[in-house]
């Protein structure tokens, strides 16, 4: 008797746990949108914070060139990317050169707009990405980017989610001409969008200058002149070993760093992939609350692109079916 007791007791509070908790589902608030929880972001410190001035760590990823894959960027990609990935940001990567902008300024101009009013429909962050690549001097493009980035921040001035990236990877210059560079653009975005955060990019292909034999402590001792920025750094796992991020981890502690750029293989792209280094920067990034954007979503023939060849034709998006194993890895760390 005792027994049976104790087991109707048993079953009881079981049934009172399901009823309590089914009540706890029925009023649970749904999970919000990057956006929505954390609304316009600016630099406080060393790092990214949130309208409360709580930090904030952005994980997402940037599209490939869009004038190769703009159609790897639709509706059904971008709902996986926001909903099943669960991505906070989408990096939008506008070449100059290379078939891109330089060629048609006005086809590029609404189509990276197109794209930020996506990615705004879908609670994420934009980060609009001038990829100057060659030639490697960010000066070569200034006029253009003027005339780029006024139409843009007078576009989207009043959204919260916009962020500007003023030169991709320069290389070949000092950081002198970078520096000269972001200064007379910066006030250009200023003078339509005084409040968003500008991500400046930084010597020998966002290295912070270790691949040209220099480190972050130029930047440190002659930081760009201007508030509410950051300083970009992109690695390749397999190709950018202790250096690099030993590089990154004191950078953080002195500058306000945001990586827009990163793979797990070598620095083309392709090739074998270098999970366990990649990891380490994971969990530095984490550590110093970096935001990232990891290259590519796209389905382009490289490694580095997370999607299998053909899967933009028709999708499916969700899930790991139609990922490498490089999408695999990092749609596990953007969720």
């Amino acid at each position: 008797m005792r027994w049976q007791n104790s087991a109707r007791a048993v079953t009881i509070a079981a049934a009172l746990l399901l009823t309590s908790t089914a009540a706890q589902a029925t009023t649970q608030e749904p999970e919000l949108d990057p956006v929505v929880a954390n609304g316009i972001l600016s630099v406080c410190g060393k790092t990214l914070c949130n309208s409360s001035g709580a930090p904030v760590q952005l994980r997402g990823m940037s599209t490939h060139g869009l004038q190769w894959y703009s159609q790897c960027v639709n509706d059904e990609s971008l709902d996986a990317l926001a909903d099943d990935w669960q991505a906070d940001v989408l990096r939008i990567s506008m070449y100059i050169q290379e078939g891109g902008y330089e060629d048609d300024p006005a086809k590029f101009t609404e189509l990276v707009d197109k794209y930020v009013e996506a990615a705004s429909q879908r609670g994420m962050y934009a980060i609009i990405d001038w990829h100057m690549l060659d030639p490697g001097d960010p000066n070569y493009n200034l006029d253009r980017a003027k005339t780029f980035f006024t139409e843009m921040a007078k576009r989207h001035k009043d959204k919260t989610n916009v962020l500007y990236e003023i030169a991709n990877e320069p290389s070949g210059v000092e950081w002198s001409q970078i520096k000269s560079y972001a200064e007379e653009l910066i006030p250009v975005i200023r003078e339509q969008d005084p409040d968003s955060v500008v991500l400046v990019g930084t010597r020998a292909w966002s290295s912070l200058g270790v691949s040209e034999d220099s480190d972050e402590q130029e930047i440190v001792d002659n930081p760009v002149n201007a508030d509410n920025i950051m300083y970009t750094f992109h690695f390749y796992a397999a190709s950018h070993g202790q250096e690099y991020l030993d590089t990154l981890s004191r950078a953080a502690d002195k500058l306000p760093m945001f990586v827009t750029e990163f793979g797990t293989q070598e620095a083309t792209g392709d090739g074998g992939n270098d999970f366990d280094m990649a990891q380490q920067y994971i969990d530095l990034m984490a550590s110093k609350n970096i935001s990232w954007t990891n290259w590519n979503y796209s389905d382009d023939s490289r490694s580095g692109a997370v999607f299998k060849e053909g899967t933009c034709e028709n999708g499916p998006y969700p899930g790991t079916g139609q990922l490498k194993p490089a999408g695999e890895w990092v749609r596990e760390r953007v969720k």
